[in-house]
């Protein structure tokens, strides 16, 4: 079984910055792995650990974003791919997937299974692992809970949907898309510490995926953001002191009255 992991650097959330055309700074910014890619990794080292799966992760960024390759190889993992270019930049979803799915191609044509996290906390919108899928002409299980079972290429796999969970099949190759779960994350041992050291990263630019410009980063983005800003913050409650007086509930009547709940 071979396994195509994709991951994403996000900038930490106390540290966001912003370029001239409203989109993320991830250059120099300090970043983090994706909290829920770290669920995408914990099923890919489940299926390696029962079935002898081979792991690639994949990640498009700026050249720092090779540590956090290093990191996720130092928990078993077993190789690593950088696309970094600045012509990718300021990619929207469907950019960053048809950039991604190009180097899977180039990398692990034959590949099994491709997982990715369900959202990424820089923007929410759950998209890029469904292009992928799009893009490479496979099936995709979106919202997995928990990978059952891989038989016969065949993947059975648990949903969670707003209204219960879904026990769904799937022929690979596919693509599925993971939630959060209950267990806790791996932690790197130092042989694996060691390993991450001593891999190389296999750095991918526009040039190596034969892509054209005018379909990648900002210049192949069919959507943009319009306006980016820090939403005001205003503190309009009030603080009364009533234990002793007991006029608490009379207060809270009078302040439903005056917004007009209660005539």
């Amino acid at each position: 079984m071979k396994i195509a992991l994709c991951v994403k650097q996000v900038p930490d959330t106390s540290d966001i910055k912003w370029t001239e055309n409203n989109t993320m700074q991830r250059e120099g910014v300090e970043s983090i792995l994706n909290p829920y890619d770290v669920y995408a990794v914990e099923a890919a080292l489940k299926l390696k650990k029962t079935y002898g799966a081979e792991i690639t992760v994949f990640t498009m960024g700026p050249m720092q974003a090779e540590d956090i390759l290093k990191n996720i190889i130092a928990l078993g993992v077993d190789n690593g791919v950088l696309i970094s270019d600045r012509k990718f930049a300021g990619a929207d979803t469907f950019a960053t997937g048809k950039t991604v799915s190009a180097a899977i191609k180039k990398i692990l044509p034959d590949f099994d299974i491709i997982l990715c996290g369900q959202f990424a906390i820089d923007g929410d919108t759950a998209q890029t692992g469904p292009c992928i899928a799009s893009l490479l002409n496979i099936p995709q299980v979106t919202y997995v809970k928990k990978i059952n079972e891989y038989s016969d290429g065949t993947i059975t796999a648990t949903r969670l949907l707003d209204d219960g969970i879904e026990s769904v099949k799937v022929k690979a190759p596919a693509l599925l898309c993971i939630l959060k779960s209950e267990f806790e994350p791996s932690r790197a041992l130092i042989n694996g510490i060691i390993k991450a050291q001593d891999t190389k990263i296999t750095t991918l630019t526009l040039e190596d995926l034969g892509l054209n410009p005018e379909d990648v980063g900002i210049k192949g983005s069919p959507t943009y953001v319009s306006k980016a800003f820090r939403p005001e913050v205003k503190h309009t409650g009030e603080k009364h002191d009533c234990l002793e007086t007991g006029t608490g509930a009379e207060i809270i009547l009078n302040k439903i009255k005056e917004i007009g709940v209660l005539g």
